[in-house]
């Protein structure tokens, strides 16, 4: 859960591959991507096992476990969130957060099923979840340097690269820390869960404690 009474910075900004999902898009999921209509799981079309063996055929789309409540409080606490992703696959990338969906409410990450023989008695997944893609303010998805992005996301959204917090995967994005934005290495394979959520958070805190003791009342 996240952590309150303490400032958070005014926007937080996610990798997409191994670091809110467990995989690269561009290699391991199979186009087009559909929708089960009575569940509203996301899949891939993949006929074989290219996912050395950690799944099997289709691959579901999904997030790592915690990412749905983290998103969902983020929203709520009027944070700018951003997605920043150097796939060379943008499209199929926005087809995933356009189609994925996250259950409403805090208490579960798990899509409602649908009611069977038509009864009513179980909510529409349509009903009781949001898409993915209403949890992002801002979408830069396209393959180039990640300091590429977020000067688009300084420019666009007029916030101080020192109110961003970035959290990513790979070694080599923490170049955006020039730029003054603060960087969070995701361990490889474990992605973006609470716990390392909140780690950003103290990190970003303990860099910025002017900002900490001026506008500890803001989002």
């Amino acid at each position: 859960m996240m952590s309150t009474g303490s400032r958070l910075p005014k926007l937080i900004a996610f990798d997409l591959d191994y670091t809110l999902w467990d995989f690269w898009i561009d290699f391991h999921i199979t186009p087009p991507i559909l929708q089960d209509p009575a569940t509203g799981t996301v899949y891939d079309s993949s006929t074989s096992d290219i996912y050395y063996g950690r799944r099997n055929s289709p691959n579901t789309i999904e997030f790592y476990r915690d990412v749905p409540g983290i998103l969902r409080n983020l929203r709520n606490e009027g944070v700018t969130v951003a997605a920043c992703s150097r796939t060379p696959a943008p499209k199929l990338a926005m087809e995933a957060l356009r189609l994925m969906r996250i259950p409403n409410g805090k208490d579960t990450n798990i899509l409602p099923s649908t009611a069977c023989n038509g009864s009513n008695d179980t909510p529409s997944w349509t009903t009781t979840t949001t898409p993915v893609v209403n949890f992002f303010d801002q979408l830069e998805i396209y393959p180039t340097d990640k300091t590429v992005h977020f000067r688009a996301l300084h420019e666009k959204t007029g916030l101080p690269y020192s109110e961003m917090l970035f959290f990513d995967d790979e070694r080599r994005n923490r170049n955006v820390e020039k730029l003054g934005v603060t960087f969070i290495l995701v361990p490889e394979g474990r992605g973006v869960d609470n716990e390392m959520f909140e780690k950003g958070l103290k990190e970003w805190r303990r860099r910025h404690p002017k900002l900490m003791s001026s506008g500890s009342s803001e989002n």
